[in-house]
């Protein structure tokens, strides 16, 4: 995620502390934490994706969901 949008959602979470925020604030808030998790859960996807599990034997298998 570009670092201009975390920064947005920062500042619309700074500002959320200081009065409440527009109807157009918070949903541009929301898409932006939404946008923000489906990369975060993509890239923790492709990580559990390498990971290999040694079971008691020493066999080496893929991390199954």
């Amino acid at each position: 995620m570009e670092q201009r949008k975390l920064d947005r959602i920062s500042e619309l979470t700074r500002i959320s502390r200081e009065r409440e925020l527009t109807a157009e604030e918070q949903a541009e808030r929301k898409a932006l934490r939404e946008e923000y998790l489906a990369e975060w859960r993509r890239g923790a996807k492709q990580t559990l994706d390498c990971v290999y599990v040694i079971d008691e034997k020493g066999v080496k298998r893929k991390l199954t969901k």
